[in-house]
């Protein structure tokens, strides 16, 4: 069962979202809250796979709320995805940053919604490779200094996998391309993030661009 929880300072919007969730046999809504602050209480009390922020709200906005979960240890396992009514814009790259796994615009179609519930859970990010390419042209043209003691720990083949992830490409993709096993490519992937301190690959992706590891294509 994935546990999710809810927060938007809208009762009308988290009821809709929680009608849903509570119609699949394999998702449930765990808590609600109408704000960041009572949404990083909530996490620390329920745990839940998902977390679903919105990215402006009253008292703590999504994106600090985002930067509090994440840099919570006990919350590590909580994937979040930010709620929002216009789409990629600098306060969802700003969560991104943070630490969020990825964004859901708030008129998404619900069997779409359901779906990015489950692919946050399984702990991918929410980001098509459309997407990806948005991101670095709009808010990753100049790269920004990175811990580069962080990156020379990364082995050639982590390098390339890290490069490739940056590209939108899936673990079966990266494998296929670097004639590996998706475990193996996995493997690669997670050892990354963890040497690079990436929450997620959503910030992965971030922090490939930003230090320069990864460059964007130009069309």
């Amino acid at each position: 069962m994935i546990r999710v929880l809810l927060v938007d300072d809208q009762p009308l919007i988290r009821s809709g979202f929680r009608a849903l969730i509570e119609a699949e046999d394999d998702i449930t809504v765990v808590a609600e809250a109408a704000d960041g602050r009572e949404g990083v209480a909530l996490a620390r009390q329920h745990l839940p796979d998902v977390a679903l922020i919105d990215v402006q709200m009253p008292v703590v906005d999504g994106i600090e709320t985002t930067r509090r979960i994440a840099a919570d240890p006990a919350l590590a396992a909580v994937h979040v995805v930010i709620l929002t009514n216009y789409g990629l814009d600098e306060y969802v790259f700003n969560a991104l940053r943070a630490g969020a796994a990825g964004f859901l615009v708030k008129d998404i179609q619900p069997e779409d919604f359901l779906h990015a519930i489950r692919v946050a859970a399984r702990g991918d990010a929410l980001l098509a490779p459309s997407i990806t390419r948005k991101l670095i042209d709009r808010y990753v043209a100049h790269p920004l200094p990175r811990d580069t003691a962080a990156l020379a720990q990364l082995t050639n083949r982590e390098r390339q996998a890290v490069t490739l992830v940056a590209q939108g490409r899936s673990n079966e993709q990266i494998a296929a391309h670097m004639a590996i096993s998706a475990v193996t490519a996995k493997t690669h992937i997670n050892r990354a993030m963890t040497k690079l301190n990436a929450r997620d690959r959503a910030q992965l992706v971030v922090i490939a661009y930003e230090s320069g590891l990864a460059t964007p294509r130009r069309h």
